[in-house]
């Protein structure tokens, strides 16, 4: 069983014709379940900060529209995301298992990455010896 997970949310783009990542958030989860809680924490927080919820108070009415159909709603895939037990079933069972989980979504201009992995699983990788080739 793996005890520790890093977790990270990063927002990637195209500046100057190259890609580049924006870090929106890290944090070293003492256990699965706070891993998990922190990653549909922050969904929710990168789909309210898209597309906040038109039944908030704050936002006169009318002033939140939908996107068209042709659109990629990346709020709402991460909200759903963040709702689907059957999903957070499959996440917590990969970083269980010491495997990386990359959850990601895109729209026109910019990709949402939630990633996390096992502390335990990145150590053993560090000391797993490198295979070396020799060249001729």
């Amino acid at each position: 069983m793996h005890d520790e997970f890093l977790c990270h949310v990063t927002a990637y783009g195209s500046c100057g014709g190259k890609r580049v990542g924006v870090p929106l958030g890290t944090y070293r989860a003492p256990t699965l379940a706070l891993a998990l809680w922190w990653l549909r924490d922050r969904a929710v927080w990168m789909a309210d900060r898209l597309d906040p919820q038109p039944e908030n108070p704050r936002f006169p009415r009318r002033a939140l529209v939908p996107v068209a159909d042709s659109v990629v709603d990346v709020p709402r895939a991460l909200r759903t995301w963040s709702g689907d037990v059957s999903q957070q079933e499959v996440v917590a069972y990969e970083l269980a298992a010491g495997r990386l989980v990359r959850i990601a979504i895109s729209d026109d201009t910019t990709e949402y990455e939630l990633l996390a992995e096992s502390v335990d699983a990145l150590r053993m990788q560090r000391t797993t010896p490198a295979l070396v080739v020799p060249v001729a």
